[in-house]
């Protein structure tokens, strides 16, 4: 309890620190104060469907727009164990039979496009289910543990070694393996549900091991930040191999569910308050440096088109970009695209789903706004200012972010801010944004009369109206800069050392 009322105090604190409604708030940037480094851990690691989705054009395309704006180094998504992806079968006389094709050709296809995989280990192959439970997904996975486990293992070996043989060890060490899918949940058939995922997890981490200890295997990969602490102690306690440690929050998850409380969360601090979470149980554990990876997040895990289509996306993910930094290693966004179908063929372009780009390579607000952030610097500095993230980058730029919060179905004043710079020799700053006017697709959708099947046409239109407006150049008078953020806005303004204006933004 102490806890919770601590956190209760600082909230009450926050909101004292926070100027009235309507008021202008006076921001002193110092370019002269030290930082602290600020890798983008937010932008490295992306979510998607299934493995096979992956094979079509559409995917692929999504995924060179991902990465052509932000840092997309690894994606995830389930299932490369599935029936439809074809590695496991049992020939006529009970023998294991291991068909590689579209395995090379997910894996071949990413890694052509700059990608490297975070292997989710899953689902069961249904040649290889001890039962014939399955997930509640349309395409509907095995969700079982193994009828035999010699046979599991041999699997997992066969699967390590192919990978080894056609990418090398020096590329597959580099990889990510991660052992099932939010094993507290459906996706796990096991009772009890824990100890059984415990041995799962055992054999899989040991046999990835006997194959190359350079691989990186980690786990419990679930839901809710549960079963942190139990699974280090574990593999402490067994001498089961662990190199990092996975879990999964979203912004409407409850606080029952997350922490065993009764309290109301907001949205825009669960993730973080589950990310807090996992991080100080692995600072107390036997294995305290072990690295984290939130291997899914999002605002929301049900399908909300106020939230995943909206520019509420833009400062929902600044502020828990704010709130995070320093906590974990990567967090993976879910997903990049709306090439989906965990709920069936995707029946309209907007219907709230997680993808940054809706159906047709459309961009959302979300999209925009991790181009938008990307641009960030490398480097944090101090700044005691609510909705604010102040960086500097490699060649001296000082970029911010700026946002104007507001839960979904609120309604707040436009925020004034007026920014004062010192020790950094700058006559102008850049400045960009993604409100409900700039960077949101929406509106032209709505005035098209909301086409369950765009045409191609339609689509480039849509497009062209989602694109982020240009950077717009503004004079810094008396090393001043006044602005006001729309309900729901994200800005980012940049201000060039004198002699830099013409430096480019980062890619």
């Amino acid at each position: 309890m102490n806890f919770i009322r601590s956190m209760a105090a600082c909230a009450a604190a926050l909101f004292l620190m926070m100027p009235p409604a309507g008021a202008q708030e006076s921001i002193l940037v110092d370019a002269s104060v030290a930082g602290k480094p600020f890798p983008h851990f937010w932008e490295r690691m992306f979510g998607s469907g299934r493995a096979v989705l992956s094979l079509r054009d559409s995917y692929r395309q999504d995924l060179r727009a991902v990465r052509g704006v932000t840092a997309f180094s690894y994606v995830r998504f389930h299932a490369i164990f599935h029936d439809e992806v074809g590695l496991y079968s049992e020939d006529s006389a009970g023998k294991p039979v291991y068909n590689f094709s579209y395995i090379d050709q997910i894996y071949d296809g990413l890694l052509a496009n700059g990608i490297r995989p975070f292997v989710e280990l899953s689902f069961m192959p249904g040649a290889l289910a001890s039962t014939q439970e399955r997930q509640s997904f349309w395409y509907r996975p095995f969700s079982s543990p193994p009828k035999d486990y010699a046979r599991w293992d041999a699997m997992i070996t066969a699967f390590a070694q192919h990978l080894i043989e056609r990418y090398g060890i020096d590329e597959v060490s580099q990889w990510y393996f991660e052992v099932w899918n939010e094993p507290n949940l459906d996706f796990w058939a096991g009772k009890p549900s824990q100890s059984t995922y415990w041995t799962l997890y055992d054999h899989t981490a040991r046999s990835l091991k006997a194959v190359a200890a350079r691989l990186r295997v980690g786990g419990p990969a679930t839901a809710q930040v549960a079963w942190v602490s139990d699974f280090i102690r574990h593999c402490t306690e067994k001498h089961v191999p662990v190199d990092f440690v996975s879990t999964h929050v979203y912004g409407d998850d409850t606080a029952k569910d997350v922490f065993g409380t009764n309290e109301r969360i907001p949205r825009s601090r669960m993730v973080c308050r589950g990310v807090q979470k996992a991080h100080a149980e692995i600072g107390a554990s036997p294995q305290p440096s072990l690295p984290l990876i939130f291997s899914e997040f999002n605002a929301t895990w049900g399908n909300h088109p106020a939230v995943t289509d909206a520019p509420y996306m833009g400062p929902w993910m600044a502020e828990t970009i704010r709130q995070c930094d320093g906590l974990l290693q990567d967090m993976s966004y879910w997903t990049f695209s709306d090439v989906f179908e965990e709920q069936g063929v995707v029946k309209k372009p907007f219907y709230g789903g997680f993808g940054l780009l809706a159906v047709g390579g459309v961009p959302k607000p979300a999209f925009n706004a991790f181009a938008l952030l990307h641009r960030l610097g490398d480097e944090r500095l101090p700044l005691e200012a609510e909705g604010t993230l102040l960086t500097r980058r490699k060649d001296g730029a000082i970029v911010l972010a700026l946002w104007n919060y507001a839960d979904v179905g609120s309604t707040v004043n436009p925020r004034k801010v007026v920014l004062k710079f010192a020790h950094i020799d700058a006559r102008s700053a850049t400045v960009q944004s993604i409100d409900r006017e700039h960077g949101n697709v929406g509106p032209a959708y709505e005035r098209m009369g909301t086409p369950r099947y765009p045409t191609q046409h339609q689509l480039a239109e849509l497009r062209e109206a989602a694109a982020l407006a240009p950077a717009d150049r503004r004079p810094l008078a008396a090393n001043t800069l006044n602005l006001q953020i729309a309900p729901d806005g994200l800005m980012l303004v940049t201000v060039f050392p004198k002699g830099t204006q013409g430096t480019r933004p980062r890619k």
